[in-house]
């Protein structure tokens, strides 16, 4: 496992400014999305094929092989680098290697919108459909959309996967165009919150050896200060994110004064400062 400072070396040099991306809101329990289009949520490292190259959130080049892109479309796909539940950790070292090497062929970019057609969700993704017709790629794939029937069937759904590992669900508008940004048309559905925040300090475990980080002092965006340890294995208390990062943790909703309850630290965020 590489330090974090080390990842830092290793992000990728900058092709583009960070441009306008589909976001995702959070699903609230009193928003009926029958009708609507629903699949797992990934966890893996966000991805869009511009025509030419694989980009990040950020505006990042990934490096991929040529091999791995050969029968990717003329145009632009979004979605995720990929290869199993739980794997993120694996599939970020591959990604940030700034050359092209064997490790992608653990990979897929797991597609979940086609930017720029017409039509609403279903239709946009049958181009894609249409293009791997013809141009089969065991490295781009299509993420399975479900309709779903009502909000217990997405519950129901959701509790599957879960219990199978899995990090969510995003729910679609099948109807709305393609849109950048937070929309109501989008929507993840996790059994908890999670959130960003900013690593500015370190305390000392208790029981841990000497030099080793028992927790983060982090500092939400709106001030409020939290300590997160749940969640950091060996590498992480051996080599903690840097000061100024910016990681992503989940919780069990707040306490009366608005602090998150129960954080547990997940990861840093995929395109560092």
């Amino acid at each position: 496992m590489r330090s974090w400072l080390l990842l830092l070396l290793l992000l990728p040099s900058s092709l583009q400014a960070a441009e306008e991306i589909l976001l995702l809101k959070t699903w609230q329990p009193d928003q009926d999305v029958s009708g609507w289009l629903m699949s797992e949520k990934l966890d893996g490292v966000r991805a869009r094929w511009d025509g030419q190259h694989l980009i990040s959130r950020g505006g990042h080049r990934y490096h991929a092989p040529a091999w791995f892109t050969k029968d990717f479309p003329p145009f632009a796909v979004d979605g995720e680098l990929w290869s199993k539940r739980g794997d993120f950790e694996q599939i970020l070292s591959i990604v940030l290697r700034q050359h092209p090497h064997d490790g992608w062929k653990q990979l897929a970019l797991h597609v979940f919108e086609v930017p720029d057609q017409a039509g609403g969700l279903p239709e946009r993704l049958q181009r894609l459909t249409n293009h791997l017709t013809a141009h089969p790629s065991p490295y781009l794939k299509i993420i399975r959309q479900l309709p779903c029937k009502d909000n217990r069937h997405l519950q129901r759904f959701m509790q599957q996967l879960v219990a199978h590992g899995a990090e969510g669900v995003v729910v679609r508008n099948p109807l709305a165009p393609y849109q950048t940004g937070r929309s109501n048309d989008a929507l993840k559905v996790k059994p908890y919150f999670d959130q960003e925040c900013t690593v500015i300090d370190y305390k000392p475990g208790k029981a841990l050896p000497a030099g080793q980080t028992g927790s983060l002092l982090c500092r939400l965006d709106n001030g409020v200060e939290i300590s997160i340890g749940s969640g950091l294995h060996q590498q992480l208390r051996t080599a903690p994110p840097p000061q100024g990062q910016r990681i992503t943790f989940k919780y069990y909703g707040l306490t009366a004064k608005g602090v998150p309850r129960h954080p547990v630290f997940l990861r840093p965020r995929q395109d560092m400062p």
